[in-house]
């Protein structure tokens, strides 16, 4: 059987040269070429290297590969990485299951009623680093820090505190109990909450740092109102990225509030945690992508701000649709004080056309080289 770093042909130095000197540039004010393009990169990265989704989410040493190589090909990050949307569950009691055209799901739930949630049990640092979760992202962050050492960022992951501690009951269940339970609903989140950064720590202590990735999903307007968000989503926030820095993770915290922040923003800047290294990612206001002139607004003297094109668009549309609404949110945005990124409302679709990927990178060239504004 061919070993995975047979599989591929070297990483160009040259091209990873110059991201990194781009990349760089919205946290360092160096503006070196131009504005660097994150379209969230999972398992299109497989699909475009000729493996299936599948192969993406079992084998975490392939996955971070064929990011590492679709990052060179789209001209896009110079970090790769290997996720997914649900970590840490599984060292709850939950079982997954490999789905061929999606990350792995959850096979049922393991809080049937509230009485189960006393039965809950926050897992230590020391039985964190013998679980499933670790031993993934361990396989695939060894797998970099060996094959590609100039590609290698080690994440702490907890891509939505609020919508994995809903997986514990199911989402409907949930959804209901913060309403007519919220003491329940507050212990199911605060469990994760705190499992997750139990994680970040074994993460930080092998590899001596860790990136955070955190954010608001299902803790959005399209669920919850304002002050619900705050109870259940942003409070939580604050208290993970706060605990992170503690255990040692850190300092980059990229916070991804995906879905209808159309009102919700203002709370979750009220409780959100900076370091020098944030960057700040919001899907939509309303049925729209959010304006990069708002988002500079209200965060561009915290963070580094992340611009949205429409994920639907990226699969469905036509490169000049891409190309446009890539455009017109360049000139939002571009002129961000914290450095500015372009990128999609979330994970870049599996089978997004390379053109479509194309025309946002080019558009990034066009309206995002700096010395040209």
């Amino acid at each position: 059987m061919t070993a995975v770093e047979d599989m591929f042909a070297p990483i160009d130095e040259k091209w990873l040269g110059e991201a990194r000197k781009r990349f760089a540039s919205p946290f360092m004010g160096t503006n070196h070429g131009h504005i660097p393009v994150d379209p969230m990169m999972l398992s299109h990265a497989a699909v475009a290297s000729g493996k299936t989704i599948r192969e993406f989410y079992e084998n975490p040493e392939l996955g971070a590969h064929c990011v590492a190589v679709i990052q060179e090909l789209y001209d896009l990050l110079p970090v790769t990485h290997w996720y997914f949307s649900l970590p840490w569950l599984v060292e709850l009691g939950m079982k997954t299951r490999y789905m061929d055209l999606m990350p792995p799901v959850p096979e049922g739930t393991i809080v049937a009623d509230p009485s189960d949630v006393d039965k809950l049990h926050v897992p230590g640092p020391e039985d964190l680093a013998k679980g499933w979760t670790i031993n993934q992202l361990f396989r695939a962050n060894d797998y970099v820090e060996k094959h590609m050492p100039k590609m290698f960022t080690p994440l702490a992951i907890a891509s939505d505190i609020t919508g994995s501690a809903a997986q514990l009951c199911g989402l409907e269940n949930f959804i209901m109990w913060t309403i007519s339970e919220p003491d329940l609903a507050h212990v199911l989140v605060r469990t994760y909450m705190e499992t997750a950064a139990n994680g970040a720590e074994v993460i930080a202590n092998r590899y001596g740092l860790a990136a955070i990735t955190t954010g608001s999903v299902l803790g959005n307007n399209d669920i919850f109102s304002d002050d619900l968000v705050r109870e259940f989503s942003a409070k939580y926030l604050h208290e993970f990225v706060t605990s992170c820095f503690q255990k040692g993770a850190g300092p980059q915290v990229f916070y991804h509030l995906c879905g209808n922040h159309e009102t919700d923003y203002k709370v979750l800047k009220e409780e959100m945690v900076w370091s020098p290294m944030t960057i700040v990612h919001i899907g939509y206001k309303g049925r729209e992508v959010f304006p990069s002139d708002l988002l500079v607004e209200e965060f561009g003297t915290y963070a580094t701000c992340m611009g949205t094109v429409d994920t639907k668009l990226m699969l469905n549309g036509t490169p000049m649709q891409i190309y446009e609404q890539a455009r017109d949110q360049l000139l939002r945005g571009r002129a961000c004080p914290s450095g500015y990124i372009l990128g999609t409302a979330c994970e870049v679709p599996p089978f997004t056309p390379p053109g479509n990927l194309m025309a946002l990178c080019k558009a990034a060239k066009d309206f995002g080289t700096y010395g040209t504004w």
